[in-house]
C-alpha cells in the first residue's frame, strides 16, 4: 500500500513539475506578447497624437492665410457696383492668387478669371458642391483642403470662399507655389521644441521630400539624410513602421497633409523600456505564484483520496455540459458526503433559477415585441378612399424584437411620406434605437420640413447622446400624389427597386452618410418622376443578404429577377410584390436560419388620371 502511494506521489510530482514548467513558459511567452503589443500600441498612440497636433497647426495656418486673403478680396468686391473679369484679374495679381470666381445666389459662376469656368453650375460637381451651404446661410465662410482639382487632376489647389453682401459668394484658389510660400513660415521651427517621449522628435518635409523643419537643423536637405525611407505604396499613412533615424533604431509614423509629410519619430529603446520592466515584474510574480501553487496542489492531492475527487469531477463535468439531472453521490467520508449534498442542492437551486429566468425573459421579449409591432402601421389598406396610390409593408424579425422599421404618413391631401430603415445591431438595444429613430423622423416630416432638412435635423438629433455608437440606414421619400414627383434622401440604405411595365431595376440614386454618425453631414435631396402604374419596392439588407445552407447570399440579381413580373394594380400588387420576395427568399434559404430582420414596403402609384381615381 505504501509502495503504491509512493508510486502515485512520485508520478504525480513528476507530471506536476512538467505541467507547471510548461504553464510557466506559456505564461512568460503570453506576457511577452501582450506587453510587446501594449508597448507598440502606446508608442503608436503617442506618435499619432503628436502628428495630429502638428497637422492641426499646419491646417490652421493654411486655412487662416487663405481665408484672410478671401475676406480682403470680398471686401473689394462688396464696394464695386459692377464686377468685371478685368477687375478680378487685377485683384488676382495684387494678392498673388491663382483663381477668383464670383458665384451668384443660384450657384452659377458669373465672373471668373478662368474662362472655362464661366456659367459653371456649382451644383454639378462634388468638389464645387461643398461650397453650396454658403448660399442658404448655413455657413458664411468655408475652406477646402489642398487637393487635386476636378478640372485638372494634375493640378493641386486649395480653395476658400466667403459670402458677399450682395448675395452669393466669392471663391479664391491657391496654387501650390503660393500655398507653400504662405505656410512655410508657420511650419518652419514648429518641431524645434517638440519632443515625442524623451528622445523622439517631429520632422516635416515638403512634397519633394526636402526637409522644412527638423530639430537637428537639416532644413533644405532631403529626408533621406535622416535615414528615413518612405514607400507610400507599401507604407500607408498613420501606420507604425520602424527605421534607423540618425543612427538609432526608431518607431516612426507619417501623414501627408496640405502638401507636407509630417513624420513622428520615437527611439525604440523607449518603446521597449516599459515592456521589459513589466515583463521582469511579471516573471518574478509568476515564479512565486507557480511555486506556491505547486506546493499547495501537491499537499492537497497527497492527502486526499484521488478516486473520490475524480468521481466528483466526472459528475461535475456532466453538470457543466448541461446535464442538470446529474446527481453527485460520493460518500466515502463525511467531507465528501457534505460536498455531494452541497453540489446537488446548488444544482437544484440553479435549475429553478434558470426556469424562472427563462420564463421571465420570454414574457419580457413578448411584451417588447408587442410594443414594437404596435408602433408600426399595421392596418392595410391605410387609406382605403385613395385610389391614386396604395401601400403595403411587412416586417419579419430574426429575433423576438428587431432593429428594422418602416413608416408612412399622408402629410396633406397630396403629399405622402414613407420610409424604410435599418438600425445597426440586434435585439433590445436595436429595438430601442429603432423607436427613437422612427419618432424623430416622423416628427420632422410632420412638421413640414423639406426632405433634406428632415434627414439633416433627424441626424443631428440622433447624434446627441449616442454613446452606444449605433447608426441607422434609411431611405425616406416624399411623393406628390398629384404629379408623381418623388423627392427622396438615401442615408446609406439599399437602393429601391422600380417596377415599370413588368421590368424591375434599381432606382438610379446617390447614397449619403448613414444617420447618427456625423451631426454636421450635409444630406442632399434627389428627385425622380413616377409614372402611373409604377411600383416602388423598398427593403432592408435582410433580403439581399439572406443565406442558404451553402452560405450563399440571395443577392441583387435574384431580387431583380424575382421582381421582373407584372403584379397588377393597387394594394393587390403591393401585397403580391412583398409576398413574392418573401417566398423567393424562403425557397432560396432552404431551411437555413434567418440571421437578419427582413422588412419590405411597396408603393403603387396610380396617378390622378387613373380610372379608379377618377371614379
Amino acid at each position: 500500500m505504501k509502495n503504491a502511494e509512493k508510486t502515485i506521489s512520485s508520478t504525480f510530482l513528476k507530471w506536476m513539475v512538467i505541467l507547471m514548467s510548461v504553464a510557466f513558459l506559456f505564461s512568460a511567452a503570453f506576457s511577452w506578447s501582450i506587453q510587446t503589443r501594449l508597448a507598440n500600441r502606446s508608442a503608436e498612440s503617442l506618435l499619432r497624437l503628436n502628428i495630429m497636433d502638428v497637422r492641426k497647426d499646419v491646417l490652421d495656418a493654411s486655412d487662416e492665410n487663405l481665408l484672410g486673403l478671401t475676406h480682403k478680396i470680398a471686401g473689394h468686391l462688396d464696394r464695386e457696383k459692377s464686377i468685371t473679369q478685368g477687375y478680378l484679374l487685377e485683384l488676382m495679381r495684387r494678392y498673388k492668387v491663382a483663381e477668383i470666381n464670383v458665384i451668384d445666389p443660384d450657384g452659377i459662376i458669373t465672373v471668373t478669371t478662368h474662362d472655362d469656368f464661366l456659367n459653371y453650375d456649382m451644383h454639378s460637381g462634388e468638389q464645387s458642391a461643398e461650397f453650396l451651404p454658403l448660399l442658404d446661410g448655413t455657413m458664411i465662410e468655408h475652406v477646402q483642403k489642398y487637393q487635386p482639382t476636378t478640372h485638372d487632376p494634375s493640378l493641386s489647389r486649395k480653395y476658400g470662399a466667403v459670402c458677399l453682401k450682395r448675395g452669393g459668394f466669392v471663391e479664391v484658389g491657391y496654387d501650390a507655389e503660393r500655398f507653400q510660400k504662405d505656410i512655410d513660415d508657420n511650419v518652419i521651427g514648429v518641431t524645434k521644441n517638440r519632443h515625442v517621449g524623451e528622445g523622439g522628435c517631429i520632422i516635416i518635409a515638403d512634397e519633394d521630400w526636402n526637409i522644412v523643419s527638423d530639430r537637428n537643423n537639416n532644413e533644405g536637405e532631403n529626408l533621406f539624410v535622416t535615414g528615413i525611407w518612405i514607400d507610400q505604396e507599401t507604407m500607408p499613412e498613420g501606420e507604425l513602421f520602424r527605421s534607423e533615424v540618425y543612427g538609432e533604431q526608431c518607431s516612426c509614423m507619417y501623414v501627408f497633409t496640405e502638401g507636407y509629410y509630417i513624420v513622428a519619430v520615437m527611439p525604440e529603446n523607449e518603446v521597449v523600456l516599459e515592456r521589459n520592466t513589466s515583463i521582469f515584474l511579471d516573471f518574478i510574480g509568476d515564479i512565486l505564484i507557480f511555486v506556491a501553487l505547486a506546493i499547495v496542489i501537491f499537499l492537497l492531492v497527497r492527502y486526499l483520496v484521488l478516486n473520490n475527487i475524480k468521481q466528483v469531477n466526472r459528475s461535475l463535468a456532466r453538470i457543466t455540459e448541461g446535464n442538470l439531472d446529474e446527481v453527485v453521490d460520493v460518500r466515502s467520508n463525511i467531507e465528501f458526503s457534505s460536498l455531494s449534498d452541497g453540489i446537488n442542492a446548488t444544482v437544484s437551486t440553479l435549475k429553478e433559477y434558470i426556469a424562472a429566468a427563462a420564463a421571465r425573459i420570454d414574457e419580457e421579449l413578448a411584451f417588447a415585441k408587442n410594443i414594437q409591432q404596435s408602433a408600426l402601421p399595421s392596418v392595410f389598406p391605410p387609406y382605403p378612399d385613395r385610389k391614386d396610390f396604395s401601400l403595403y409593408a411587412t416586417m419579419h424579425t430574426a429575433r423576438e424584437v428587431g432593429g428594422d422599421f418602416y413608416d408612412f404618413d399622408l402629410l396633406d391631401e397630396r403629399k405622402l411620406s414613407f420610409l424604410v430603415a435599418d438600425v445597426s445591431g440586434k435585439g433590445i438595444p436595436a429595438a430601442m434605437f429603432m423607436m427613437t429613430g422612427k419618432t424623430v423622423l416622423r416628427d420632422y416630416a410632420e412638421r413640414g420640413d423639406e426632405p433634406e432638412d428632415v434627414v439633416r435635423n433627424a441626424n443631428r438629433k440622433l447624434c446627441d447622446g449616442n454613446d452606444a455608437e449605433m447608426f441607422i440606414t434609411a431611405w425616406i421619400g416624399f411623393l406628390d400624389t398629384a404629379t408623381g414627383q418623388l423627392r427622396f434622401v438615401n442615408a446609406g440604405h439599399n437602393p429601391p427597386v422600380l417596377i415599370r411595365s413588368g421590368q424591375a431595376a434599381f432606382l438610379d440614386q446617390e447614397s449619403n452618410m448613414v444617420l447618427a454618425v456625423f451631426d454636421t453631414f450635409p444630406y442632399c435631396e434627389q428627385v425622380f418622376q413616377l409614372e402611373p402604374g409604377d411600383l416602388l419596392y423598398l427593403y432592408t439588407d435582410g433580403v439581399t443578404e439572406a443565406t442558404n445552407t451553402a452560405r450563399e447570399l440571395f443577392g441583387n440579381d435574384r431580387l431583380i429577377h424575382a421582381l421582373s413580373d407584372s403584379f397588377g394594380e393597387g394594394e393587390t400588387a403591393c401585397k403580391s410584390v412583398c409576398a413574392t420576395v418573401k417566398r423567393k427568399v424562403d425557397e432560396f434559404a432552404d431551411g437555413a436560419p434567418q440571421f437578419d430582420d427582413i422588412t419590405m414596403l411597396c408603393l403603387y402609384y396610380g396617378g390622378q388620371n387613373h380610372p379608379a381615381a377618377e371614379s
